[in-house]
């Protein structure tokens, strides 16, 4: 991604365009990159910012789904950000689901695409072979529904956090802490309106988990997207963006 990361206090991020704030969290392996198509179309009717989620940086205490969800209060609060449009993808839908019960004042609208806080497969939790490139590559290219899309460069990208060993660390104490931090028992008291963008073929939050979001949501709408993984804004941008446009605009100002 091209566009500028900004620093203000102790927070990195970045924001482009004008109008209703569109927040996205991003997930444990996420890069700013798999929002660049989503960044690109919103931003000519929304304020889109991306905080640079401190996976790696809080203390152990703090490396947790609700320590993240707390940083991202202290950036809303830094920001001074209101009627948000919150949407997270893996962890970072956990992260803004957490934040949402915390905060149900701050957000307007949650999208969640591959959301985890129900039940997720293989987000780290062990890295048996983390020094193989061919099983990290393989691992990964599980993520999406077309192989084609771990590029190298992605693939360099997760091996080189999972071999450097205070990440891994990190990594997997954040995969425990989201399957300890079972959310099913909480969901309904969101009341704001959700949007569930959903790949068919997502092995790590399969389609079980979206459907038990919708259910267990009560003001939320489910929307498929065949042939597409774990991060369908990544893998079908102009697919996904096509079901979020509509979504965002029912919900303006």
């Amino acid at each position: 991604m091209d566009y500028e990361i900004k620093h203000s206090g102790k927070f990195k991020y970045v924001e482009e365009g004008e109008g209703d704030p569109l927040v996205l969290l991003h997930g444990l392996f996420g890069a700013l990159s798999n929002f660049k198509d989503l960044v690109d179309n919103f931003k000519l009717t929304h304020r889109v910012i991306i905080p640079l989620l401190p996976l790696y940086d809080l203390t152990v205490l703090e490396t947790s789904v609700g320590g993240l969800a707390k940083f991202v209060y202290k950036f809303f609060e830094h920001q001074k950000l209101r009627n948000v449009h919150l949407l997270g993808n893996s962890l970072g839908g956990h992260v803004g689901l957490v934040f949402t019960l915390k905060h149900p004042e701050l957000v307007k609208t949650i999208t969640l695409t591959g959301s985890s806080g129900l039940f997720e497969n293989g987000m780290g939790e062990t890295y048996p072979k983390r020094g193989d490139y061919n099983y990290v590559q393989k691992k990964t290219e599980l993520t999406f529904y077309d192989p084609n899309i771990a590029t190298k460069e992605l693939v360099d990208e997760v091996f080189s956090i999972i071999n450097n060993r205070l990440k891994a660390i990190k990594i997997i104490t954040l995969a425990r802490s989201a399957i300890r931090h079972n959310l099913g028992e909480e969901l309904q008291e969101i009341k704001i309106p959700v949007c569930l963008i959903w790949g068919r073929n997502d092995t790590i939050t399969p389609p079980m988990v979206a459907e038990e979001f919708h259910k267990l949501l009560p003001n939320s709408e489910l929307h498929w997207i065949d042939k597409c993984g774990h991060a369908p804004m990544m893998e079908v941008p102009v697919e996904f963006n096509a079901l979020l446009a509509p979504f965002l605009a029912k919900h303006k100002g």
